[in-house]
């Protein structure tokens, strides 16, 4: 009586609680999908270092146009010192500043720098499959975990099914056990069964939350939000044929459309474009350069014009003595200007071309280094290719394999629920009529529970199976 009690009780509230819950929009497969790729985090990383290299394409190529740079200094001076506008040495205070405008423009170094860009674009265009090659990781896994929701939730709709089943067998065997035909012992089996179906099925809601769960995780939705899925009948999800998915038309499909294989691609194209960039740079390079300045000086005067004439003792004769010279010239008097700071920087005005010739020849070995690291960069990426080319096709041969183990044991378990449902259905008969004990029902109706779990378990398998191959083929995820 206490298993009754206790199974009645939890079915209660598992209805009443189901019942409560408010509607929700449901999600299908493409929602989520576009969600997770719009909000997953690593997505968005990728996506940035994409940006970055954007950005280092850009200066590459700007990189090939003349420099410009302006300089303006200001400055105090005091002590001994130059005069920066006469070059003469002064024992004055000073202040002073100094313009110039430069440019430069590379004429020649052995298309180092047409390379680079070539390999910037190659880099740019590796990291835009790379951002696709994640958002189709991310569709995968959550596909992976949308087809565990649905197999999860159709397992709960089994489970409550097997309870309800037992519920009403429990109701039937109580009136034969009141009415004499049956012993007590029968009701109190099916008790005792009502309260593993119903722990079973609290299992399999628990399940199904927690799928529900990794599913948000994965699309970074927060776990907190109210969040359903669209089931769709599983018999009704398309899938093609294993003749349309053989593992070698998937895998020559695979090499064309997957981004794992751009990403190689380009990534191994930039590096030939990097290591004759760096072989470039072992040669000599002309860059041509341009530069004009001007200064000005706090002190800087220029001469106006001479004033009267002055007496100006320059010796004595006769009574005259050092001290007191009665030989006398006469010096005109110069008079001097302030020069104002344009003016000045006009006729300070100065300008100089020329072309600088750079030959690499002895830096540590630094040039030479860098082009061999280069080249076994570009060796390493050749192995990557040929890494992830062979495991692709073994990702796909085992694909196929498993859709094929998977489809097999699908069509052996129908056939095992057909066979358990028959013999469920005699045994219920039978127990009806008195001839069968409740251990015996029970037993043959737990082998139909098992049967059902295990068909629905490889049907969702087999689904999954085909559309990983489906995937590979370029197609994207389609329930």
């Amino acid at each position: 009586m206490r298993n009754s009690v206790y199974a009645s009780a939890v079915t209660m509230l598992l209805f009443f609680t189901m019942q409560s819950l408010p509607a929700q929009e449901k999600w299908d497969l493409r929602r989520c999908v576009d969600y997770a790729v719009a909000n997953n985090i690593s997505v968005k990383q990728a996506d940035v270092q994409a940006k970055s290299s954007e950005i280092t394409l850009k200066q590459s190529k700007l990189g090939i146009w003349p420099t410009a740079n302006f300089s303006n200094s200001y400055g105090y001076q005091f002590g001994r010192s130059i005069d920066p506008t006469t070059n003469g040495f002064i024992n004055q205070q000073i202040s002073s500043s100094s313009v110039g405008l430069s440019s430069g423009v590379t004429l020649f170094n052995f298309f180092s720098q047409k390379n680079t860009i070539l390999g910037n674009e190659k880099e740019l265009k590796a990291q835009t499959a790379g951002v696709q090659k994640l958002k189709d990781d991310i569709s995968l896994y959550v596909a992976n975990f949308y087809l565990q929701c649905l197999l999860s939730r159709e397992q709960a709709n089994i489970s409550l099914t097997q309870l309800n089943l037992t519920r009403e067998q429990l109701k039937t065997t109580k009136k034969l056990v009141d009415a004499g035909s049956l012993p007590e012992l029968n009701a109190a089996e099916l008790e005792a069964q009502l309260a593993r179906d119903s722990s079973t099925y609290i299992v399999a809601l628990s399940t199904y939350t927690g799928n529900i769960l990794s599913l948000k995780n994965w699309m970074n939705l927060d776990p907190a939000l109210p969040f359903d899925i669209d089931t769709p009948p599983v018999e009704m999800i398309p899938i093609e044929t294993f003749a349309e998915l053989q593992p070698e038309l998937v895998y020559e499909l695979a090499l064309k459309n997957m981004p794992i294989q751009r990403v190689n691609q380009f990534r191994l194209e930039s590096l030939d474009f990097y290591q004759k960039a760096a072989k470039a740079r072992l040669y000599p390079s002309i860059r041509a350069f341009g530069q004009i300045n001007s200064n000005f000086s706090s002190l800087y005067e220029r001469l106006t014009g001479y004033g009267s004439p002055i007496q100006k003792p320059i010796g004595y004769t006769g009574a005259g003595t050092p001290t007191s010279p009665n030989v006398f010239t006469q010096v005109q008097v110069p008079i001097y200007e302030h020069v104002g700071f344009f003016k000045q920087l006009n006729n300070n005005f100065s300008q100089s071309v020329g072309l600088t010739l750079s030959v690499p020849v002895f830096n540590g070995w630094q040039a030479k280094a860098n082009w061999q690291r280069s080249k076994l960069s570009y060796q390493n990426q050749q192995l990557q290719v040929d890494k992830d080319n062979q495991s692709m096709k073994q990702d796909i041969y085992k694909a196929y394999n498993d859709a094929t183990a998977a489809y097999q044991r699908y069509q052996a378990s129908i056939k095992t629920v057909k066979t358990a449902e028959y013999s469920y259905e005699l045994s219920r008969k039978r127990y009806e009529a008195g001839l069968l004990r409740s251990i015996d029902l029970i037993t043959n109706q737990n082998n139909l529970f098992k049967a059902r779990l295990e068909k629905s378990a490889n049907q969702f398998e087999y689904v999954f199976r085909m559309k990983v191959l489906e995937f590979y083929k370029g197609q994207g995820l389609k329930l």
